[in-house]
């Protein structure tokens, strides 16, 4: 990997905890992840006539990953309802890379040195370390990590499959964001119109910085995937870890400490493991 994908990587990282912790401050889990991805589909459709098209062969992929990405931000808001961030977040992102490596090699003909797959072991332990470690979050809470890393592997391989398909990771990922937040604020406005308007009015702010972070994130993983295996775009993307611990202890007042200071050395040792396969 060279230097250059490997510090975009951890701009993305730092991205992706920045819209988490957006979600977990609000007063509404559910509303604020739509507000986020709602926000999103509105900068996408801006940006949309301007950018090059996937390809028709793609579109399949598109289609599937909406459909993932959808549920994974409904389970992310259900699962800040019951559960701290600093516990449950590091669960469900530390999970899905070892998944995420295993399925790649075995199916999508991916190849992985020795130094990286230790790279990944690494830095999953780690992040499995942190999130069991300290208060215990509820058992349901856990069960939901748990699923979504699941969706987070199941989308990370789409997608990964269809920006390398796309020839455009701009055009790929502004449509995948277009329809995932598309779908969540059709949802709101036919369901839910009064609360979810409300809501949404008081927040818009939150709902743009969290937008901006949430595309950035993704939209440079994805660029990422077509530079490198998506086993190790998927693991040093969770490097996002480290911030997001940092993001619950100085902006949500949740603890860190302990064997989480460990684990955080133990991701950053994974990610320059992976910086040197």
């Amino acid at each position: 990997m060279t230097l250059s994908v490997f510090c975009i990587l951890l701009f993305a990282a730092l991205l992706h905890a920045s819209w988490n912790a957006i979600v977990k401050a609000g007063n509404d889990k559910l509303y604020s992840a739509i507000g986020v991805s709602g926000s999103a589909a509105i900068m996408a459709a801006i940006c949309l006539p301007f950018a090059p098209q996937p390809s028709a062969a793609s579109l399949p992929f598109l289609a599937v990953s909406t459909a993932l990405q959808v549920v994974y931000t409904v389970l992310v808001a259900k699962t800040y309802q019951v559960s701290d961030m600093s516990q449950t977040y590091p669960l469900m992102r530390g999970t899905a890379p070892l998944l995420v490596a295993i399925i790649s090699v075995l199916f999508l003909g991916d190849s992985l040195s020795m130094l990286a797959w230790v790279g990944i072991a690494t830095i999953c332990l780690a992040i499995l370390g942190m999130a069991f470690n300290g208060r215990s979050s509820s058992q349901r809470g856990i069960v939901l990590a748990l699923i979504n890393a699941c969706f987070i592997a199941g989308y990370t391989l789409v997608d990964g499959t269809g920006v390398r398909l796309s020839e455009t990771a701009l055009g790929y990922t502004l449509w995948t964001f277009f329809l995932n937040g598309s779908c969540l604020l059709s949802w709101a406005m036919i369901a839910r119109r009064r609360e979810a308007s409300r809501y949404l009015v008081q927040q818009w702010k939150k709902g743009i910085l969290g937008g901006i972070g949430t595309m950035g994130s993704y939209g440079l993983a994805l660029w990422a995937m077509t530079q490198a295996p998506l086993a190790v775009v998927a693991a040093l993307r969770e490097t996002s870890i480290l911030f997001g611990a940092v993001l619950a202890w100085l902006l949500l007042k949740e603890k860190v400490a302990g064997i989480r200071l460990v684990a955080a050395a133990g991701i950053a040792v994974g990610a320059v493991l992976l910086r040197l396969s």
